[in-house]
């Protein structure tokens, strides 16, 4: 073991319960009653079922986890216990990996944009590996970072509703240009990265980006650089509902590989999932804190046919400046669970809003909920990216309090993939058996229900 993650770090449990009982535990055991604050619930063992299956799927890929969509302590702890890179947009995040011992050279500074004073950090911190995309970025690491190590980042998103303002990247017309103003700068260019974005999830945009980076590979190789590295970014589906399933996608991005970087070229290849391995992760308890009614605005010929077309406010104990900061990444309010069943369960057109005092915190419109009423628990799931990693940083409220937990099971396979539990003399027979003993036990893991409390074991 690597001595990242260890059996303080999270609840222990046993098969037999799912999260949605543990949840169910924690609010039975809240004390005083009146404490209504939201909180987490995370599966660890999910995380370690998604990294064995990108792992399967993507054997020559090596995962570098982007720290903004989720910088929660076990998160970060597990995956570096499993070997993954991270990828950090800020001194902040870097001095956060760090500060559990994880060595430079697994951590990718992926911003584009970076502030010369972190730049600087990332330097004095022996942080190499950098992405640029722009003449200006050149200039400021070639000044304050002498020894770094760039990816240049070209713009490969092919989603018809990707808006102009929110993309990265140069343009291939525009890639011989800034590989030589690196070459007369003497910045160190080893490769290429490129990101689809969170809402593209179209295989083929992998295939075709692929291509255009081994283009952008040859300038960099006629220019004299020794390029062997390609960072083919983010994308992929955090849940199973996506349009594309991940090992649809996956199989193409091996096909594309297989053909514009064949093993044995010497061309490293690494990625950064974000949402493929924390959303499904995570689960919200958030309270109902205050109510409102909205009257009709067209009310009808009788009481009885205005009452129905009422709508209801509800104000959560959290919002858009913490847990539901996912709303502000493209990512869409998940449909609550409710708590306890209500009497008489009657659909009512609500909306959600956070803490009162905010008239622009909107988390969601125009659900169709019961009508509940304050000190109400509703339940939502899939909440593992970009809820924790802004939170800290919106409105100034404190985070949301997470209990990690994970099953006897997943934790094994964390241990056999580290061959912790290989005896000595079969340590020598075989240095893969760690990884398919992880890869048999995946299908376990992925068989539901996935933990028990460990307070009723």
């Amino acid at each position: 073991m690597n001595g990242y993650l260890n059996e303080s770090n999270f609840t222990m449990v046993e098969e037999g319960f799912t999260t949605r009982d543990l949840l169910e535990n924690l609010l039975v055991g809240l004390y005083p009653p009146s404490d209504q604050q939201a909180f987490f619930v995370a599966d660890l063992g999910d995380i370690v079922k998604k990294h064995l299956r990108f792992l399967k799927a993507l054997p020559r890929v090596k995962p570098y986890f982007p720290v903004k969509c989720n910088s929660s302590g076990g998160v970060v702890r597990l995956l570096a216990e499993l070997g993954a890179g991270f990828a950090c947009a800020s001194k902040t995040e870097i001095a956060a990996v760090q500060s559990i011992g994880v060595p430079a050279d697994k951590i990718f500074y992926s911003s584009p944009c970076k502030p010369i004073a972190h730049i600087k950090y990332a330097a004095s911190h022996g942080v190499r590996l950098m992405a640029f995309d722009n003449e200006v970025e050149l200039g400021k690491v070639a000044r304050s970072h002498p020894h770094a190590r760039m990816l240049l980042g070209i713009a490969a998103d092919s989603s018809p509703s990707a808006h102009p303002s929110m993309m990265f990247g140069a343009t291939l017309k525009s890639c011989r240009r800034l590989l030589e103003a690196a070459k007369e700068q003497a910045v160190e260019v080893v490769g290429i990265s490129f990101h689809l974005g969170s809402c593209s999830l179209e295989p083929q945009g992998f295939a075709q980006a692929v291509a255009e980076a081994q283009l952008a590979f040859d300038m960099g190789t006629e220019l004299g650089y020794r390029m062997h590295l390609l960072d083919i970014g983010g994308g992929f589906p955090g849940t199973e509902d996506a349009r594309a399933q991940f090992e649809e996608i996956a199989a193409v991005i091996n096909s594309a590989l297989d053909t514009y970087f064949p093993e044995g070229c010497g061309v490293e290849i690494v990625a950064r999932p974000g949402r493929y391995y924390v959303t499904s992760a995570f689960t919200l308890a958030a309270s109902i804190t205050a109510k409102e009614e909205v009257p009709a605005e067209q009310p009808g010929s009788d009481g009885e046919e205005s009452g129905s077309k009422k709508s209801l406010i509800y104000h959560l104990s959290d919002g858009i400046y913490g847990a539901f900061s996912c709303v502000l990444f493209d990512s869409p309010c998940p449909k609550p669970l409710l708590h306890k069943k209500p009497c008489p369960d009657h659909l009512l057109c609500s909306s959600l809003r956070g803490p009162p005092g905010h008239s622009e915190d909107r988390i969601a419109e125009g659900m169709e909920l019961p009508d509940l009423q304050d000190g109400d628990w509703l339940i939502f799931q899939d909440m593992g990216a970009y809820t924790i990693a802004a939170s800290s940083l919106l409105g100034g409220r404190s985070q949301p309090q997470v209990t990690y937990a994970m099953s006897r099971l997943a934790w094994k396979a964390v241990q056999l993939f580290q061959g912790k539990l290989l005896s000595a003399e079969d340590d020598h027979e075989s240095a893969c058996t760690p990884l398919s003993c992880g890869w048999e036990m995946v299908e376990s893991l992925c068989v539901p229900p996935v933990f028990a409390p460990a307070g009723i074991i």
